[in-house]
This record gives structure tokens, sequence and C-alpha cells, in this order.
């Protein structure tokens, strides 16, 4: 792939806007709204790159009832959206968050239709993370963007981040696409079909000068689309210094670019949409667990916790500080390199997970945020789970991708034996003796499993039970496709790692995504949204694309309520 080069940033300077977006994720998407309801907007970002950790992400967003869905006859509705979000919060959060998130779902994907050149499509049958729950889907509700060409970028293509894999080939993967790519082996005519398609679709683009892309690349770009049609300035490599007020309202921001300090008065508003605090260790050891490691974390590098700590120093509150979009990952072979990203490899048979005493102790195939709630669970109750590894035989080697990159029966790497996360053994005596885990405890654990896969049923964890533990498996397979006996040997065990896609705890906000003092009063001219902000959901995540879809329909919130003030500056 050619290097791709990085516009210098527009030179910051001392100026006067309608609305100010700090972060260029989900942030866009406030400024693209601000800009349709005539508001002048401009949007800060302090790395060189435009995007934030949405353009390293799957790219779905999750939003019932939407356009999407409507016009594909899906069947959902606002009502039964607005059930299951408040079954799945729980209380943890404010009940009138959740209904604002539904209520403006679908004027959000209408907006980013008139106001971007994205096209969406739903992701039929990747189900919502808890579809047993009221108003749950088994269908789903989880959209994506079509492949988006990335020469409409023009010369500011450079300035989009990186995906977190970027592929060799030219071959625009959708999530979607990915359910099926990965069966490759298992089922051939359904995974050549789509890899065949989305390799043609790349390369006759190459052939015209055009360069697709999906996922989490294709949204962030398709937005970026929207704000240089727009013509909405962004400035990278520009750093939030300190809120301006003026009584207790947010007026602006001083900003920083090559150590110089310029500032943007807002007459309508900041919204802070610049991550969490992914990459701020101190605070990660502080408010969630002393075991997580520096750099494990596949958020973009800028979000360090600035915009909240800022906000804390005007006054504001902060809510959830102890969660995270948790993402169990294969653990790196060195230190300083990241994680390898792991999607269904949870979910497939012929696999399960255990810890360093050789038990299994989760559903491998529940969501990726609920498994990272049940490893954290066990360290507060005094039974850390110091090692996980993912457990599987030659013949889930030869049927499934594994960690994004080894295709079936391509051997695993000796690098990872070399560093210590990858074992082999021709039985589960062996392969736990060079593990380095009680072998007796392993081999009963193997036994216990085996013996429920091959009745199809998992009696200590209901593996296979929700249909979200089903999107992900072996549909071949029954009676349960995320349940196999291990009995095709050798038997190998890969090292865990218990990363996340970014923290989701900061700014108390309410329902018009402003933000909060301890006391419960607004913050006038402040606003928060995306990982800024405390998840609008608690401790849990609906379904796939929650964090995105939050991220834009508070963005659009934002907007309009900046809109609607009355102020005079």
């Amino acid at each position: 792939m050619a290097k791709r080069t990085v516009p210098a940033p527009a030179q910051a300077q001392d100026t006067t806007v309608d609305l100010l977006v700090i972060g260029s994720g989900t942030g866009l998407a406030a400024a693209l709204a601000a800009h349709e309801l005539g508001l002048s907007a401009l949007v800060v970002e302090k790395t060189q790159y435009v995007g934030g950790s949405t353009a390293r992400s799957g790219g779905a967003f999750w939003m019932p009832a939407n356009p999407v869905l409507q016009e594909a006859r899906s069947g959902d509705t606002r009502e039964r959206g607005r059930t299951y979000v408040r079954a799945v919060v729980d209380g943890t959060a404010p009940v009138e968050r959740g209904d604002a998130f539904v209520d403006n779902g679908a004027e959000t994907v209408a907006m980013l239709s008139r106001t971007t050149p994205m096209k969406f499509f739903w992701a039929k049958g990747y189900s919502d993370y808890h579809p047993e729950r009221p108003g749950g889907a088994a269908i789903g509700r989880t959209c994506e963007c079509c492949p988006f060409d990335l020469s409409q970028l023009g010369n500011e293509r450079g300035r989009l981040r990186p995906g977190l894999m970027e592929a060799g080939l030219p071959m625009p993967t959708t999530g979607a696409d990915y359910k099926w790519m990965n069966l490759m082996a298992r089922m051939p005519v359904k995974g050549f079909s789509r890899i065949f398609r989305r390799l043609a679709q790349g390369v006759a683009g190459k052939a015209i000068k055009r360069e697709y892309v999906a996922g989490g690349q294709a949204i962030a770009a398709g937005l970026f689309a929207g704000v240089l049609r727009a013509g909405i300035p962004v400035w990278t490599e520009t750093s939030l210094v300190r809120l301006v007020t003026d009584g207790d309202r947010v007026t602006g921001a001083v900003v920083e670019q090559n150590g110089r300090e310029v500032t943007v008065t807002a007459r309508r508003g900041v919204v802070l949409a610049a991550g969490g605090f992914d990459h701020d260790m101190q605070w990660r050891h502080k408010f969630q667990s002393e075991s997580l490691v520096d750099g494990e974390s596949l958020g973009a590098e800028g979000n360090t916790g600035d915009a909240i700590r800022i906000a804390q120093e005007i006054g504001a509150d902060v809510d959830l500080m102890d969660q995270a979009w948790w993402f169990p990952a294969v653990a790196p072979t060195r230190e300083g390199k990241p994680p390898l990203v792991m999607l269904a490899e949870r979910s497939l048979p012929g696999s399960f997970i255990v810890d360093q005493k050789g038990s299994r102790f989760v559903n491998e195939s529940c969501d990726y945020m609920s498994f990272g709630q049940t490893v954290l669970e066990r360290e507060r109750t005094g039974d850390p789970i110091e090692s996980m590894w993912i457990v599987f035989d030659q013949k889930y080697r030869n049927s499934y991708v594994f960690a994004a990159g080894l295709f079936p029966r391509q051997p695993i790497p000796g690098s990872w034996f070399k560093a210590g996360i990858a074992h082999s053994g021709a039985g589960p005596e062996e392969l736990a003796a060079s593990m380095g885990i009680p072998v007796e405890t392993f081999a009963e654990t193997f036994r216990r499993f085996n013996d429920d896969a091959a009745a199809g049923t998992d009696s200590e964890f209901a593996r296979g039970a929700s249909a979200y533990d089903r999107y992900y498996g072996d549909p071949t397979v029954e009676p349960n496709p995320n349940l196999r006996p291990l009995d095709h040997g050798p038997y190998f065990a890969v090292k865990m790692t218990l990363s996340d896609l970014g923290t989701c705890g900061g700014l108390r906000a309410d329902e018009r995504a402003r933000v909060l003092r301890e006391d419960g009063s607004v913050i006038d001219g402040l606003y928060a949204i995306g990982n800024t902000a405390a998840n609008a959901f608690g401790n849990r995540y609906p379904g796939a694309g929650a964090t995105i879809g939050q991220g834009l329909v508070f963005g659009y919130i934002a907007a309009h309520d900046a809109a609607d003030a009355t102020v005079s500056i």
C-alpha cells in the first residue's frame, strides 16, 4: 500500500463560530447537523488525523426504527426500541437519555443521508446483544455504511485516520461480509462468493481510480466527505487547552496548535466529542483496574481524557468511570505491540476459554462488554483472572479465520510460540503442562466441555442459548452452532488479553447532551457526546454499533439544542 501523505493542517486563528466541536469522530455528525440548521461550525482535532476511534472501528451503528430498517421492512418500531433500551439499561443510566436516543435515531440517519454521500444497509440477522430481553430483536437492528470511495475526499484523503487493520488487497469487507468470509472453509459457496464480490469491487475500483473501503473507514470517510462538502473547517494537530466562560455559561475555548494559543468564541456552544481516557493509564488504574496494560486499548491514541478533565475544571460531573467497551483480544507477542482483534473466534465450535486454574469462567460467546465485566468482577471479588486462554483443536484451525489474519489451515506463527502466547500438545494433559496450568483441573474441564458439546448443551454457561451467541457460530454444526467436542488433535491454546474499544465513562450529560454539574444543574453552552460522555446505556452494550450510534444521535441532539438556544455573544 502506498505511503499516505498527510496534508499540513489549516492554521488556527482567533475566530468566532456558532458551534465549536472538539473531536473528529462522531463529532462530525454534530457539525453536519449544525450546518444544516444554518449554524457555522468548526471542528478541532488533537491529532493529525480525522476520524477518531470511529475510523478504527467496525463502523456499524445501532439505532432502533431508523429509516434503513424501515425501508428494509424489518418490522422494528420506536416503542420496541424504547422497551428494549429500558430493559437492558435497567436503571444504570437515566431513562430520559435512552428515550432521547431512540426518539432521535431516525432523524439522525435521515440527516446523514442528506448531508453526506453515504449509503447504508441493514446487517440483517446480526442479533441485538441481549435479544431475550423485552423489546429485543434476534433479527437485529445493526446497520452499516456501504463500501465508500475514498477518492471523494480528494486532497484530504491522507488526513483520514488509518484503520485498525489495513488490508493488503483492495477488498472493502463489511461486517456482514466477514461473518461469511470467516466460514469460507465450511461454507465455500457463501464465503468465496463474498470474497470474490468484494475483491472484484476493489480491483475494478482501482482500475477507474476509486479506492473502496468499508467498516469504520467508510463511515468516518463519509462523515468527513460531508464536512468537506459543507465547507466546515477542520483544524488538526490542535489541542483543547481550556474552556472559556462568561458567568455560568461556556462561550468558547482556548486551543493550541504548534505551541501557539488561539481563542475560539462559540456563540451557541461547545460540543466535547474527544473520546474517552483510553490511553491515560493513571485514570485507568484508578477507576477501572490495576491489571490493565498500557498500549492494549484499541482506541485512537489521542484519547487521553483531556476534554473530561478540562470540563471538570469548570464544575462538570462524571459518571460510569469504571466502564469501557471491553474487548477480549489475542495477547501481543511483545511489549508495545497492539493486541490482535478477535470477533467470531470465541463463538465458533471446537473451542473454549479457561483461566490460569484451567477452568472455564464465562459463556465464551457472550458480547464482548459482558465478557470484560465478568473478568473484572472476578478481580473485585478477590479471585482475579491472571491469565486466560482460548483452547481449540486442529479441526477448528482448519475451519476458520483466526485473529483476523490466520486463514484456515495456516499454521500458528512460530513467533507466537516463542513469545509464549501459543502452546500445543498431543492431548489435554500435554497442552496444560506446556501452558503451565493445573493438569488435572484442565483435563477435567476438557472432558466436561466435550461431554456437553456432544449433547449440544452447555450445562455450565448456556453457550448457544442466545440468538446473539449463534450469530457468529457455525450453522453447519448441529444441534448447537457454538458447540463441538475437541477431538481432532493436536490441541492448541492461545493467550488472550482484556483490551477495549475505548472507555465509556465520562461527563454526566442529560437527554439534550448538555453537561451537568454535581448538583444536577446544566452548564449552559457545553455538550458532551460519544465516549467523552458517560454511556447513555449505563453499564450495558445493547447491540453492535451502539457506541457509534449514540455518538451520532447525541451529536444531532446537541446541534439542535444549540440552534434553539437564545443567546447573544
